[in-house]
């Protein structure tokens, strides 16, 4: 059985990881926010808003916490240089992909928040698919074990 030497990543590599795993923790902390919203606080959001909040279905929440805690959980394999960085950015990239599907699809988040609010799910989308190929290109170029 052949083993790979593992090879040491360019500095770069530790950059983006790094910024990787900040922009993923935002996302937690974001997750958290929404997640244990207090009564006050929903209730300062406009009634559309309150309505959307109350009516999204714990599937989205699931897949909302999937997707962050899947997203900084990769961000530290990387850092630490491990291949399952790449399953597990596979298994946030889907949780995020079920989130978009709800808010691009199946509720009226648009018609409430505006277009503007389409922003950040493509950020988000974007990032997502960008840190698969990353962990896969690193997992090639054998920076991870």
């Amino acid at each position: 059985m052949e083993t790979k030497v593992a090879i040491k990543p360019p500095t770069w590599f530790w950059i983006v990881s790094a910024i990787a795993l900040l922009w993923n923790l935002l996302g937690v902390f974001a997750y958290l926010a929404d997640a244990y919203m207090g009564e006050e606080a929903l209730a300062a959001l406009p009634e559309a808003q309150q309505e959307l909040y109350e009516t999204r279905p714990a599937w989205v929440t699931a897949a909302f916490a999937i997707a962050v805690f899947g997203g900084a959980l990769g961000c530290i394999a990387l850092l630490l240089r491990k291949k399952w960085a790449s399953p597990v950015f596979i298994l946030s990239l889907m949780a995020v992909l079920a989130q978009q599907l709800y808010v691009f699809f199946l509720s009226d988040t648009f018609e409430v928040m505006g277009n503007q609010a389409m922003v950040m799910p493509i950020v988000v989308l974007a990032i997502g698919i960008a840190l698969v190929f990353f962990a896969r290109s690193a997992t090639r170029k054998n920076w991870l074990t």
